[in-house]
């Protein structure tokens, strides 16, 4: 059950969902023809180790990671593996256009900042909770970063744009945002001030991609929650995230100078060979509720 102030370590709450996305992408990597390879994901796993190792080698017990081995886990680690792709891609144009400053918001596990190929002079920084950082900073600590990697150890429900530029963010040149996986876990007022922030500190040529789904009938995601609870896996999802959305992203950068284009999950799984069926029961309606957003500030 999430509260007002509520934190977490990178087992528990909000922080677990980020060894459950991790272990997905290591298991995508295993493929014989992965849509992405994060070779760090893995490493995440075995420092974390007891379940979330075991997933990897296909023995684990525990319930979350164990649907990583089920139907669900496969188009699962597929959505991963899409939505790792679109947003490498992402920076891949961003890095090429000249943006230098790139800002990972709720960065959990993301590796990026170890595993692209920035130029020189980029300065990737990560915000997060205190102990989520310390977590990858200790299980990637013979890693060096391709990039300036900078921690900001901050929740997004309090100041953060102050944080950010505390830590040398400099708003007059052009950035590179990214909110993955991030949205579901905020109530709408914290999405508006989020989009509000980032709109503020972004200048003329910025760029943002955000991951959104749109919320579930009322009825069905309290159907959901108990259906969680009831199977003993009270805080592994439905129960962690808000159903709540203050706008469509492409709409609200759209009406505030931005470009934006929306690609639905489901179309770009099809490009890319792996779709999802819609028929399945747990899998397709969240695939069919996702749509991954891209916008540059004019």
């Amino acid at each position: 059950m999430r509260t007002d102030g509520d934190s977490w370590n990178i087992t528990t709450s909000v922080g677990s969902t980020a060894l459950f996305v991790a272990a997905a992408r290591a298991l995508e990597a295993q493929k014989p023809q992965p849509l992405a390879v994060d070779p760090f994901a893995e490493v995440f796993c075995r420092a974390a180790g007891g379940e979330w190792a075991e997933v990897l080698d296909n023995t684990t017990r525990g319930p979350g990671p164990r649907r990583l081995r089920s139907g669900f886990g496969e188009h699962f680690t597929s959505f991963q593996g899409a939505r790792t792709a679109y947003f490498d891609a992402y920076f891949r144009d961003a890095a090429e256009a000249g943006v230098r400053q790139v800002v990972i918001l709720a960065a959990g596990l993301d590796s990026r900042a170890y595993r692209l190929d920035w130029p020189a002079d980029t300065v990737v920084y990560e915000l997060d909770q205190p102990q989520v950082l310390d977590f990858k900073r200790r299980a990637l600590a013979d890693e060096p970063p391709r990039a300036d990697r900078r921690e900001v150890a901050i929740d997004l429900r309090d100041d953060w744009p102050r944080a950010l530029t505390d830590a040398g963010f400099d708003p007059s040149r052009p950035s590179a945002w990214l909110a993955e996986g991030l949205l579901i876990y905020l109530p709408a007022a914290a999405q508006q001030q989020l989009f509000d922030g980032i709109d503020r500190l972004a200048a003329p040529g910025s760029r943002v991609a955000v991951e959104e789904g749109t919320p579930m009938p009322a009825a069905a995601w309290e159907a959901k929650k108990a259906e969680e609870r009831a199977a003993g896996e009270d805080g592994s999802f439905f129960t962690l995230v808000y159903n709540e959305q203050h706008a469509p992203a492409d709409r609200w950068f759209g009406e505030h100078g931005w470009r934006a284009e929306p690609t639905p999950l489901l179309d770009y799984l099809d490009r890319l060979g792996r779709p999802i069926p819609t028929d399945d029961p747990d899998a397709g309606p969240m695939a069919a509720s996702i749509t991954l957003v891209s916008a540059i500030k004019g």
